[in-house]
């Protein structure tokens, strides 16, 4: 069973989703992906509330880690791509093809792409923190402006 809230965010209301101990979803409000969420409401849950408690810190500029125990649902290869995101330290990028030859696979950048754009858990499993080779802004599931917003608040200047 999911349980969900809504937490107001400075790039828009977000939806948290949680399952038993752990986070499962952390995506834009109007994010065709939560319809796979049968989620109910919940006023109160441990880990709903350790996830608003950090993000508060995060847009403050007082958190750079999350310790939410998180458990995104995908393919092993995502599972992969999403697990490379989370060693991008706060306030650095990585490109695809870096982000590629994390996981071993260097010649699978559109891939690592693909997988990124699916990526369930915004903020937490920072996607946000990969560019193009050129240093150039590309793609983000929940928009280039939101893309701009997270990584000026991480002091990133691209």
């Amino acid at each position: 069973m999911y349980v969900s809230c809504d937490y107001v965010s400075p790039i828009g209301v977000l939806c948290l989703v949680a399952q038993q101990n752990a986070l499962v979803a952390l995506l834009l409000k109007n994010d065709a992906r939560l319809a796979h969420f049968d989620a109910s409401k919940v006023a109160k849950h441990v880990i709903l509330q350790q996830a608003q408690q950090q993000l508060d810190e995060y847009f403050q500029g007082l958190r750079q880690n999350f310790t939410v125990p998180l458990a995104p649902q995908g393919t092993p290869f995502q599972q992969k791509c999403w697990q490379a995101l989370t060693h991008i330290p706060y306030g650095h990028t990585r490109s695809y093809q870096q982000q590629a030859q994390m996981i071993q696979q260097p010649k699978a950048c559109r891939a690592v792409g693909g997988a990124n754009a699916k990526n369930p858990i915004l903020i937490m499993i920072p996607c946000h923190r990969v560019i193009g080779a050129s240093g150039q802004l590309v793609g983000f599931s929940s928009g280039i402006n939101n893309k701009k917003f997270l990584l000026a608040l991480e002091h990133i200047s691209i």
